[in-house]
C-alpha cells in the first residue's frame, strides 16, 4: 500500500492557525503582540501537527485527537507554563487557582478543567478541523512524511523548551516533584489510551442528524457558555462547566455515529467553536498586550480572518462532501 503524497500547504496552514486560534482569536493576546506568533507557533502549531499526523497516520479519528489533546494540555500547562500549579502565573495576579481549590493536589479544579476545554477543543480540535476543511480530499490522510513528522516533533520540543525557559525565568517557580511525576504519568496514560481506541470505520448507525448550521449553532452556544461561566461561582463554576462538557460530548457522540453525519457537520462544529472564541474576545480583558481600542481593533481583525477561513472551508467542504472519506 503506497503512502499518500505530502500536503505541505495544509501542514503549514495548521502550523499558523493553531496559535492564532489559541491566543489571538480568544482575545488573550492583542494585535500589538502579533509578532509573538513566531514564538508560539512551534509549540501550538507543532503540537497540533504531531497530534493530527499521529491520529490520521494510524487511521483513527476524533476521539483519539481529543485524548491526545488532553495529553497536550498536561504538557503545556503542567510542564511548560506550569499554570496548573503556579498560584501567580507570570506574576499577573489573576488568582487562577483560587476557585475550586484542592489543597492536597495544589490545583484548582475549575482552572484545570478550563484549560482542558481551551486546549482540547479549541487549540487542537477546532484548529485541526478548520484546516482539514481547507483540504477536504486529504482530511483523513497524513499530510507529512516521516521526515516532515520528525521535523515537526523537533520544532515542537524546541518551542516547549523556549517557552518553558522564559516562564521559569519570569516566575522563578517550579512545581513539586510529585506534581511533575503525576502529570507525566497522566500524560503517558493519555497517549497510550489514544492509540488503544478503535480505528476509524464507516458510520452505520441509523437516524436523523441536525442540519450542519444547527450543529454549528450548538457548538457556538455551548462554547460561549463555557467561556462565560464565572470563576467566582467556585465549585459551582466547575460543576457548570463539567455539565456543559458532558452534555455537549453526549450530543455529538450520539449524532456523529450516524451514517448521515457528514464532514460538513464536523466542520460546522469547529466553525461554531471558532466563532465563540471570536465573539467572546470582545468582552475579554487581554492577559498581556494592553486593552482598549487596540484590543478591539485586533478582535475585529482576528474575527474577520476567522470568518474568511470558515467561508473558504465551508465552500471547499460543500464542494467535496460527496467525495470526502467518512471516518
Amino acid at each position: 500500500m503506497t503512502r499518500p503524497k505530502a500536503c505541505i500547504p495544509a501542514a503549514i496552514a495548521l502550523f499558523f492557525v493553531a496559535p492564532f486560534v489559541a491566543e489571538f482569536l480568544l482575545g488573550n493576546l492583542t494585535l500589538k503582540l502579533l509578532p509573538a506568533l513566531i514564538v508560539l507557533e512551534p509549540m501550538y502549531g507543532g503540537g497540533a501537527l504531531i497530534i493530527r499526523e499521529a491520529v490520521r497516520g494510524s487511521n483513527r479519528g476524533w476521539p483519539s485527537i481529543f485524548v491526545l489533546g488532553a495529553a497536550y494540555t498536561l504538557i503545556e500547562e503542567g510542564f511548560v507554563d506550569q499554570s496548573l500549579f503556579n498560584p501567580d502565573y507570570l506574576q499577573l495576579h489573576l488568582h487562577l487557582l483560587e476557585p475550586a481549590w484542592i489543597p492536597a493536589l495544589g490545583i484548582s479544579a475549575w482552572w484545570t478543567l478550563f484549560m482542558f476545554n481551551l486546549h482540547v477543543f479549541w487549540s487542537v480540535a477546532v484548529s485541526i478541523a478548520l484546516v482539514e476543511a481547507l483540504a477536504p480530499l486529504r482530511a483523513t490522510t497524513p499530510w507529512l512524511g516521516r521526515i516532515g513528522q520528525s521535523v515537526a516533533a523537533v520544532v515542537y520540543l524546541l518551542g516547549c523548551a523556549a517557552i518553558g525557559s522564559f516562564t521559569v525565568k519570569k516566575d522563578h517557580f517550579l512545581s513539586s516533584h510529585a506534581q511533575f511525576l503525576w502529570t507525566g504519568l497522566l500524560c503517558a496514560a493519555m497517549i497510550v489510551i489514544a492509540f488503544l481506541l478503535p480505528r476509524s470505520h464507516p458510520r452505520t448507525a441509523q437516524g436523523t442528524v441536525p442540519a450542519p448550521w444547527l450543529a454549528g449553532a450548538i457548538a457556538l452556544i455551548f462554547g460561549v457558555f463555557v467561556l462565560v461561566v464565572p470563576p467566582k461561582w467556585n465549585w459551582g463554576a466547575f460543576a457548570a462547566m463539567a455539565a456543559l462538557d458532558l452534555l455537549f460530548l453526549g450530543i455529538v457522540s450520539v449524532f456523529s455515529r450516524r451514517a448521515s453525519w457528514s464532514p460538513l457537520h464536523t466542520f460546522s462544529l469547529a466553525a461554531g467553536g471558532a466563532l465563540a472564541y471570536g465573539l467572546h474576545a470582545f468582552f475579554e480583558t487581554p492577559a498581556v498586550g494592553g486593552s482598549g481600542a487596540i484590543a478591539r481593533v485586533g478582535n475585529t481583525i482576528f474575527l474577520a480572518l476567522a470568518l474568511s477561513i470558515i467561508a473558504i472551508g465551508a465552500k471547499r467542504t460543500l464542494r467535496h462532501t460527496s467525495l470526502a472519506p467518512v471516518e
